[in-house]
């Protein structure tokens, strides 16, 4: 059961928080971390209901 269980985990699809958190812990400096914040607040990760 834990190997099914680590297996499934594994093959996931990224939930937006961890995409978020990644992209964060991504950032060099300070300033880097709040423009980043600033675009995920504006909505750079939330899925967009107007498709073209």
């Amino acid at each position: 059961m834990k190997f099914t269980t680590r297996l499934r985990e594994a093959l996931r699809p990224l939930r937006t928080a961890d995409r978020e958190a990644a992209y964060l812990n991504e950032a060099t400096s300070l300033s880097d971390l709040e423009s980043r914040q600033r675009e995920i607040d504006r909505g750079r990760y939330s899925r967009s209901t107007n498709a073209f």
